[in-house]
């Protein structure tokens, strides 16, 4: 049986409060970056996700190990403290946040090109047009 789960992490970066949505799907994990800006409540929290969680943009999924969930309720309470400790990001995240980051530059890259072909092409239509202009004598 496949598992699939998400999980939010909030932590302050100098000078925003930045949330991070994982989501795992098939032993697969693929990451969203969100920036809130000024410490946001729980409330507020609870209201983004609801929102705007359909809205995100998910970074291509990379291999994740899925571990089972321990049984021992004392053993999850371990777990939770864990995490609430820990603040920073996991590698695997971090690698599908940069996957992400590279696939927009390069969408960016293509468009900024597309349109300097077009801009040129203008350009050259218009001196062309220009040099008819004047050897008609207008």
């Amino acid at each position: 049986m496949e598992q699939a789960g998400c999980c939010l992490t909030v932590w302050f970066e100098e000078p925003f409060w930045v949330g991070m949505f994982q989501r795992t799907d098939g032993g697969r994990l693929s990451v969203a970056k969100v920036v809130f800006g000024a410490e946001p409540k729980d409330c507020e929290v609870y209201a983004f996700v609801l929102r705007h969680y359909n809205g995100l943009i998910f970074s291509p999924a990379v291999e994740a190990c899925v571990k089972a969930m321990p049984r021992s309720p004392k053993r999850q309470l371990r777990d939770v403290k864990k995490q609430l400790e820990y603040r920073g990001t996991g590698t695997r995240s971090q690698q599908a946040l940069k996957m992400q980051q590279e696939q927009g530059k390069a969408e960016r890259k293509a468009r900024t090109r597309a349109q300097k072909e077009a801009e040129e092409q203008l350009r050259f239509a218009m001196k062309q047009q220009k040099r008819k202009d004047k050897h008609r004598g207008h």
